[in-house]
């Protein structure tokens, strides 16, 4: 009796089993992420303003920041935003010129202060999008492992009922 065949078995429905232990685990993981980052950003209150804003960001006006996209977006209109107010030059460009004496010490500071403030939430709500991104990864990871895994544990499934008939 050749026992491969049945360890081959065996071994793919192990698989199978594991496999669709972890991607329902991942699913919920995936949706659970997904609905913290909704939560948190609901929590900060950030709101498109009503008008004013640039013709790639209109479709966004007077919408509540409560997705991935949405915060992406506002850390856009941040980024135009502090462009205009620093003249492009960001925080590090800033203390720079403030170190080596370029300027009124006083508005540089306050610049300074605009542009640490800005590129801070810039940077929260790109790690709010990025994270946004990560669930879907999770989500659809977490979907292709359950269906990898009901898969195998089919084919064991199979292959035991085509060894007992032979």
């Amino acid at each position: 009796m050749n026992l491969a065949p049945r360890r081959a078995g065996a071994l793919i429905g192990l698989t199978g089993i594991a496999l669709t232990t972890a991607g329902p685990v991942m699913l919920l993981r995936g949706r659970g992420g997904r609905q913290e980052i909704r939560a948190e950003l609901a929590a900060q209150r950030i709101t498109f303003p009503h008008h004013g804003l640039p013709g790639h960001l209109a479709r966004f006006a007077g919408r509540p920041v409560r997705t991935g996209g949405e915060a992406h977006a506002y850390a856009e209109l941040i980024k135009d935003h502090l462009t205009r107010a620093t003249g492009g030059r960001t925080y590090a460009e800033i203390t720079d010129e403030l170190h080596a004496g370029g300027g009124d010490a006083d508005k540089l500071a306050e610049l300074r202060q605009t542009a640490f403030m800005g590129e801070t939430l810039r940077a929260s709500l790109l790690s709010a999008y990025q994270a946004w991104h990560l669930t879907t990864l999770v989500t659809g990871l977490g979907a292709l492992l359950t269906g990898a895994g009901a898969a195998l544990v089919a084919t064991a499934n199979a292959l035991e009922a085509d060894r007992r008939h032979t």
